[in-house]
């Protein structure tokens, strides 16, 4: 069932993509300032399949410690394809710090470069920091609500990789708040899995942590992440959100 689960999610991703992909072409030339909205339609779309197809739900602890309506920093764990789509429903002007390549995905692309999302060259070395910064830059004056992955890759849940001084550099610049967010999507949503495991993704959001030196920041960040796996492995009694992956 898992397997039969699974494959008709990988054919809802595909079609969705491809059917909003079409549509996108006229929105694009005459109507770029739907982009954004636009690909929360599709992350909404693909999460309500998740949910549906693949039986993941998912629930969120300490939403209502963002100041949603402004811009800040989310410093989250990194596990699967899952949190590159939540937070473009969980907050309303997203900005994702992602890697350059993606914007020569067909259909996708393009669509994401509108979007204003902060494409980075990773390997770029000093240039793709200033960069970084341009770009954060014009998200905070845009009112964006940025999310970056620190660790720079998915790590297996119950650990994580080494942070990266970007986060660090995003947090001097503009001197927004970083709240740290932890997960455990990748028990339901592997890495590199094609399966789909039912059950229920959990994210917390965490207290933000105030500038400093750079490895007194990321420290901050990772000890956050410490403490909230407690909440990761609860039941779900503490006060959160339940989120209705679904449109409509």
């Amino acid at each position: 069932m898992i397997v039969l689960r699974s494959i008709m999610f990988r054919a809802c991703l595909v079609v969705v993509t491809i059917l909003l992909g079409l549509v996108s072409l006229p929105l694009r030339a005459f109507a770029p300032a739907l982009a954004l909205p636009f690909a929360r339609l599709w992350s909404a779309l693909l999460l309500g399949g998740m949910r549906r197809l693949c039986g993941i739900k998912t629930r969120v602890i300490g939403l209502e410690k963002l100041p949603i309506d402004q811009p800040f920093i989310i410093a989250s764990q990194h596990q699967s394809a899952f949190d590159t789509l939540i937070w473009m429903t969980l907050v309303p002007r997203p900005a994702y710090v992602m890697k350059q390549e993606l914007l020569r995905v067909p259909f996708v692309g393009p669509m994401l470069k509108l979007t204003g999302m902060i494409a980075i060259e990773r390997t770029g070395g000093s240039k793709a920091m200033r960069a970084l910064l341009r770009e954060t830059d014009r998200a905070a004056k845009d009112g964006r609500q940025m999310i970056i992955f620190p660790e720079g890759t998915r790590s297996a849940p119950g650990g994580w990789a080494s942070l990266k001084p970007g986060i660090v550099a995003m947090a001097r610049h503009t001197g927004l708040p970083v709240y740290p967010v932890a997960t455990d999507s990748g028990l339901c949503w592997a890495n590199k899995g094609f399966l789909k495991h039912p059950g229920t993704i959990s994210i917390v959001v965490c207290d933000p942590v105030g500038e400093g030196k750079r490895s007194a920041m990321l420290g901050a960040i990772e000890q956050a992440w410490r403490q909230a796996e407690p909440l990761l492995a609860s039941d779900g009694s503490t006060k959160m959100a339940v989120v209705d992956n679904s449109v409509g």
